[in-house]
């Protein structure tokens, strides 16, 4: 059985664009993680998600594998990008879009 730093890297590796949140997209439960994703949702791209409210083991070891201490967390190609504060300024000032795309996976034409 992998441990749970081992399931948040495979997380993390695993999606370009990955968001621990409160909830879910449609269901946020908290309003940071709900100003996050319409942040995100506005990039027009996918992301992957983890609701940490139904996962109490990541809730509990993210924030220190992350040096994080709160929700929710971006992560853009395996690298944290901040919380609710750094997203709605990033998504403000255009870098988000930016990041957002670059990330994302292409489609084939």
């Amino acid at each position: 059985m992998s441990t749970t730093i081992e399931k948040i890297q495979e997380q993390i590796n695993g999606n370009p664009i990955l968001l621990y949140m409160k909830g879910t997209p449609r269901m946020p439960q908290c309003g940071f993680s709900a100003q996050t994703v319409q942040a995100l949702m506005a990039c027009g791209e996918r992301f992957a998600f983890v609701n940490i409210l139904e996962n109490p083991d990541i809730r509990a070891e993210l924030p220190k594998f992350a040096n994080w201490p709160t929700f929710p967390q971006l992560w853009v190609k395996g690298e944290l990008v901040g919380g609710c504060d750094i997203v709605v300024e990033m998504a403000a000032n255009g870098e988000l879009q930016t990041l957002i795309k670059e990330a994302a996976p292409q489609e084939e034409e």
